[in-house]
Order: C-alpha cells, then structure tokens, then sequence
C-alpha cells in the first residue's frame, strides 16, 4: 500500500474527485504542453453530471489561466474505465497539439491513460487488516507504531501540519456565517450549532451538537471552497476532525495523542483505498461516509488505547451500517445531504467506539471482509446512485 501521504490531501474543497483531481490534472497538461494558448477539456461520466455544482469548471479555468480553457459537459454514457474521466487537449494557431485521457479515482489521486501509474513508493508489504494485526500482535506493537516505522522519517511533522489544518477548518467555519454558494441557498449553521445551547441540555446532548457543529463547520468550509484535509476524501472531511476536536477538549489528549490516531485512521482509510474505493462516484457515499466513520471510529479506539480487536471491531462496525448509502447530492452540489451526514457520522463514530469496548468479542464479521462487501455492493450499484445527481435526493428535489 502507498504512504498515508496519498491519503490525506491538504487542497481546497468542495470535493477530491471533481476539483483537486482536475486541478491536478490540469497543472500535469499544462506542464507538458507550456506553449499551448488554449486548452479544451471535454468532462464525461459524473464529472459531466456534477462537474458544475463541484465547481470543476471553476477549478479548471483557474489552473490554466492565463490562457483560455473551454470546458465541455459531455453526454456521452460510455462506458467508461472509471466515473470520473476527462479528455484534455492543447491548441496552439488553432492546431491541436497534444491531448490526454485522466481519470479523476478519489482522493485528489488521477491516472493517465495509457501511461504506466507514478504511484509513491510502497510503503505497507501488507494489505489486510488481518496480516497488520498478526504482526501487530507478534511483535507486541500498536497499530499506531506499525504506520510510523513504515512512513518515512519526516512523517510526524507531516501528520502534524494535517491536525493543524484541521483545527483550523473547524475555527474558520465556527467563525463564519452566510448562504453557502451554488443557488441553493443553504445557511451555514455551525456557528449557530456551536453557540446555541439547549434549554435543557443534558451531557450527552451537549456533546452531539458540539460535535456535530464541529462537522458542520468543516462540511461548510468544503462547500465554500475552503482549505481542508481529505480525509479521506473532501465531502467526507468533517468526520475525523470533529471527532478527535471534541475528545482533545474533553478528555485532555496531547497532540502526540492526536497524531497516534490520526495514524491509525489513516491506516483503516488506506486499507479502504487500497481494497475498494473511495469514490463515491464509483461505489456511492458509503465509499465516503463510510470510509470516514470508518477511520473516526478506529482513531478513537487508537485514542483511548484499546486493543486491536477492538480498534477493527469499532472500524467494521462503522462501515457496515452504511453499507448501500447513495451518493445523491442534489444539484450536484456538496451540500445537501452531505455536510449533515458529516455529523451524523461523527455521533456514529463515538457510538461504534462505545459498542467496541464492551462487544469485541463477540464479533462475526471482519473488517476486511466488510471492506470486500462494500466495494461489491457499489460495484452493483445503479449510476444513478453515484454521484450522477440523476438519482436519490438529487431526482427528486425540485
């Protein structure tokens, strides 16, 4: 498997697959053709379908300019090798002079067709939750000190530079209110979230809504087109932080803490990556969502210094009971019901960590096993589900 690196992307929002991926395709043709005056890019599958409200557009105009970019919403249905597909081409008096296939696979990660992958050095010999564990268990080691022998040395300044963003995501968008663009018109709410408390708040009700105006904040600095980290991916962004946030604050966890957990769900969401996806083009929200109550479950397990049975059984757990989410964002925007679904799997994520301290021995299903189910269930998924905006919520708002 690659470095966490691939993983955890510090870009702008609102999304990895329709904004950081074109950008980083576009910067890849520009490099190689410099004395092109105009380029065409032609976006097909849900690039085409969502490309608009994602602000890929956008992305790409900016990358190439100066010179003028003219973008293409193609209705071809394809097939294609991969949802997320572009055709770039350079002009130069008029002339084409170079053209190039990118598929834009999750996480900020694009591949060129044709062109063997450059893909980072690999750093994980093992690719299953169960081969980390024995050896984990052999040498009598965290999960969190397997990931840090197999990074490089200058890792645990890179992990923290990724908390640092993070924090930041979550003050800028507790600090901050206004009508989210796209022509939606969705008010942010995590300031309101934050500072509203309820007339009768109990502790645990306190929690849920400081959490979630956590993942609200982070969700809504995505979909305004802030900074933030994938985590794994930009419309799932808010899950992680939200979580580990709360938990610092409460419980008085170092940084040296935080990074340990940030490792492990690093681990769980490299394992997803690797095994599946998580594009919620190619296999829905769940690739997404799930991926990131996922990694938010195992990291608060890593936190709390639980065994490895029950760090997988708290990743497992999360993942399984969002097996078959669409991705249905309407009008193609990282909106609704995106930013909500951020913190509903930030309250998840602490209840599949509570249900882990107590159930883990009596687990049937394995986490790699329900990283296998996943990737099947949204491989048989309709398109319609996936990130299209022809289908779910996306269909039926009006």
């Amino acid at each position: 498997m690659q470095t966490l690196r691939e993983l955890y992307k510090i870009g702008r929002g609102p999304s990895s697959s329709h904004t950081m991926g074109p950008e980083r395709a576009a910067k890849l043709f520009s490099e190689r053709y410099p004395d092109a005056q105009r380029f065409s890019v032609i976006l097909y599958g849900s690039l085409a379908k969502t490309g608009s409200g994602h602000g890929t557009d956008r992305i790409l105009r900016e990358t190439f300019a100066p010179r003028e970019a003219e973008i293409v919403y193609s209705e071809d249905p394809g097939p294609f090798a991969h949802e997320n597909t572009m055709d770039l081409q350079a002009y130069c008096d008029g002339v084409c002079i170079g053209t190039m296939r990118v598929y834009s696979v999750g996480g900020g990660t694009i591949r060129v067709e044709g062109e063997a992958e450059h893909a980072p050095e690999e750093r994980y010999e093992e690719s299953t939750f169960h081969d980390i564990s024995q050896i984990c268990k052999h040498r009598g080691i965290r999960l969190s000190e397997y990931v840090m022998e197999h990074e490089d040395t200058d890792f645990h300044n890179y992990l923290h530079d990724i908390w640092q963003t993070m924090k930041l995501s979550v003050q800028q968008g507790l600090t901050t209110s206004g009508i989210l663009p796209g022509g939606l018109g969705v008010e942010k709410k995590a300031q309101f979230l934050y500072n509203q408390r309820h007339i009768d708040e109990s502790p645990s009700t306190r929690e849920n809504r400081i959490v979630c105006s956590y993942a609200f904040a982070v969700g809504e600095q995505n979909a305004d087109g802030g900074v933030i980290v994938t985590a794994p991916t930009c419309g799932a962004c808010g899950v992680l932080p939200a979580v580990l946030k709360y938990m610092q604050e409460k419980n008085g966890f170092s940084e040296e803490d935080i990074l340990r957990a940030l490792a492990v769900g690093g681990l769980i969401g490299n394992l997803v990556k690797h095994n599946a996806s998580i594009s919620g083009a190619e296999c829905g929200c769940q690739a997404e969502i799930g991926t990131a109550c996922s990694m938010a479950s195992a990291a608060l397990a890593e936190l709390f210094e639980m065994g490895i049975d029950q760090i997988e059984y708290a990743a497992e757990m999360a993942m399984e009971h969002y097996l078959g989410l669409t991705c249905d964002p309407i009008c193609g925007l990282v909106q609704i019901p995106c930013i909500e679904r951020n913190a509903v799997a930030a309250m998840r994520a602490i209840n599949a960590l509570s249900l882990a301290n107590f159930l883990s021995g009596t687990r049937k299903i394995s986490f790699d096993v329900v990283v296998r189910t996943m990737y099947q269930t949204g491989r048989d998924m309709s398109s319609k589900y996936r990130e299209t905006a022809d289908g779910g919520l996306a269909a039926m708002y009006r």
